[in-house]
């Protein structure tokens, strides 16, 4: 038997596969010094009842409460943290518009940095209280401020993936949000590399420098191929966005003459490490390439609602290979909330098999085949995640994070409707999935620590 600084007793859900919820009933968590999960005992197992009386009676040990679950922290994979700031507005307008009206004004006032750290310390503590243990960041144009959220997410506990915005190109972006020259912007990348994988070394959790063209329309050619090998000198993970919206898919095909994907894997930008927000107007090819690349699609079903002009065919790229997992797209999509976005891929997928537009007969109104489950939506916010990272992140499995979200379902203020004794686990686990909000999340932790509390 092992020696563990943290023993957890309780029932919890994680992904066996992108379609089978597990449940660990009554099972031990042992957690080792690195925040790992060293140990899962089952009550059947024959070291079960040593175990228990070794820790139960130690500061070390830790009972959840009849009505609690565990289930492991969320993974967003694409997170606009200066949008924070403009949540909930301009919803109703094109995206053109909606960027150059809105949000490039708002990412401009980052360069104030003490402006950018109220901000990005509010947006992780929000992330954390929403479940959210691992988050993929894009910040804006400037340096300093870019770091700071960097360095709010080692000071929270959070797991952080934060990338310096570069956005280039005179045609498409506005004089008063624009780097200086490409010269600059790669520089300015380079160094901001450098500093977060020195500021990882203080980060039990970790924190990690992301390469991040903010998309082709805002990027000169120079400024893409740099950054491509910027991520390679590097090996760092690469992020942006990818055939989003008509108006975006259009752009690149009349600037390219190819779509998205090919041109990004042209400039190196589509790699193992590669998370491509959106991707709804991916071709078979495109996922292909996506699959053989090993790069990963943040799928965010509540901002494509508002922006992305169609539904992503999720089962579709699924089958193919590609790598998925959710984001909440803040501010594209106006919650931060990771349950959320699950709820709305699920609706979305059936919306695109079902079809909207009763003129047709029902045969010829839908995509046949592409609706998932809610396994499936919480596979992406939680395993599918993590792979989409590459980083040992998702589940509650042995050698992985103890990355963990403990959820009351009797919190006074926003109680599950759970009266049958007699309800199986996983109708149980359905119900958390659709009806939990942040009232019902009592702890966080993260890589073996405690990062978020409610009463």
């Amino acid at each position: 038997m092992g020696s563990y600084r943290r023993v957890f007793h309780g029932t919890a859900f994680t992904s066996k596969s992108p379609k089978e919820v597990a449940v660990w009933k009554d099972c031990l968590f042992c957690i080792d010094e690195n925040g790992l999960i060293a140990n899962i005992v089952q009550p059947s197992d024959s070291e079960y009842a040593e175990l228990l009386e070794t820790y139960e009676q130690t500061d070390a040990f830790q009972r959840l409460e009849e009505g609690t679950y565990l289930l492991p922290g969320f993974v967003d994979l694409h997170v606009h943290a200066p949008q924070w700031i403009q949540a909930g507005t301009a919803l109703d307008i094109p995206l053109s518009d909606w960027l150059q009206t809105y949000t490039f004004p708002s990412e401009a006032k980052f360069e104030d940095v003490e402006f950018a750290r109220m901000v990005y310390a509010d947006v992780v503590d929000t992330l954390l209280a929403n479940g959210t243990t691992t988050a993929l960041y894009f910040a804006t144009i400037h340096k300093e401020a870019s770091l700071a959220l960097a360095e709010i997410c080692v000071q929270k506990g959070q797991r952080g993936l934060v990338g310096k915005v570069v956005a280039d190109n005179i045609e498409q972006t506005p004089d008063f949000y624009r780097d200086e020259d490409t010269g600059t912007a790669l520089q300015e990348t380079e160094e901001f590399i450098v500093a977060v994988q020195e500021l990882a070394k203080n980060a039990k959790q970790g924190v990690y420098p992301v390469v991040t063209p903010r998309f082709i329309p805002s990027c000169t050619d120079e400024a893409l191929q740099g950054l491509g090998k910027l991520a390679e000198k590097y090996d760092t993970h690469i992020q942006s966005h990818c055939s989003e919206s008509d108006w975006a898919h259009g752009y690149v095909q009349g600037r390219f003459g190819m779509n998205d994907a090919k041109a990004l894997h042209g400039f190196g930008l589509l790699r193992e490490k590669s998370v491509m927000a959106h991707s709804n107007f991916l071709t078979d090819e495109d996922a292909r390439l996506f699959a053989k690349n090993g790069s990963a699609i943040a799928h965010c079903p509540v901002s494509n609602a508002y922006f992305a002009n169609s539904v992503l065919p999720l089962a579709r790229f699924m089958e193919m290979g590609v790598e998925i997992g959710l984001g909440s797209d803040i501010s594209g999509g106006f919650s931060p909330s990771l349950y959320d976005n699950a709820r709305q891929a699920v609706m979305s997928s059936r919306m695109l098999e079902d079809g909207v537009d009763t003129g047709l007969p029902a045969e010829k109104r839908g995509v046949p085949n592409s609706r998932i489950t809610l396994n499936e939506a919480f596979y992406l916010a939680t395993a599918g995640g993590g792979e989409s990272l590459s980083l040992p992140v998702g589940r509650l499995e042995e050698g992985y994070a103890w990355d963990v979200q403990l959820v009351d379902t009797k919190k006074e203020s926003a109680r599950l409707p759970l009266y049958d004794p007699e309800e199986s686990n996983l109708d149980i686990f359905q119900k958390i999935i659709y009806l939990a909000r942040p009232e019902n999340i009592r702890e966080v932790w993260v890589q073996g620590e405690k990062v978020h509390s409610r009463n």
